[in-house]
């Protein structure tokens, strides 16, 4: 099953430093039977772009975390693709607002990522706006919630696994 899971950039070297993605347990986004009850009339590719985005989202929920725990983390939404087997992934709940939400509970080894999506560098004054307003929008605040969409608004550049290196320097 292709999972989409959320991450920084700091958090993208500690992956390459450690070979894994971890430690268990991860959240992670997919395409999970509640988000095709959801999204009746989407294509696969649909579906995935829709875990993708929701993954993208949670990126920007850590990155302002690590904002507010005073980390200097770069504005840009990271999301690792990996292939999990099937019999790992773990539905995570009926959750309205994450519906492709999953849980894994082991790490995701370096040989499993697919490919790593991060945001364009002229992508960056929009989502630093958007880490800011990031918690308030979560919490129901429209003007926040119009930062953040203007951040997804922004699509993520695809990078093969062998140009992580690159992506760190």
């Amino acid at each position: 099953m292709r999972v989409y899971l959320p991450c920084t950039l700091p958090a993208l070297a500690r992956v390459v430093a450690a070979g894994e993605v971890g430690p268990a347990p991860l959240t992670g986004y997919a395409v999970t039977p509640a988000l095709v009850e959801w999204y009746v009339s989407g294509d696969t590719e649909e579906l995935e772009y829709v875990a993708l985005t929701d993954a993208a989202r949670a990126s920007l929920r850590m990155l302002a975390a690590d904002r507010a725990d005073g980390v200097d983390v770069p504005a840009r939404r990271v999301v690792i693709a990996a292939e999990v087997p099937d019999d790992v992934v773990a539905m995570a709940g009926a959750d309205i607002e994450e519906r492709s939400r999953v849980r894994i509970p082991v790490s995701v080894r370096m040989t499993q990522i697919a490919s790593v999506h991060i945001d364009d560098p002229q992508a960056v004054p929009d989502v630093e706006a958007a880490v800011t307003a990031a918690f308030a929008a979560d919490a129901g605040d429209a003007d926040a919630r119009f930062d953040v969409d203007g951040a997804e608004a922004h699509e993520l550049l695809w990078y093969a696994t062998q140009e992580i290196p690159d992506l760190l320097t």
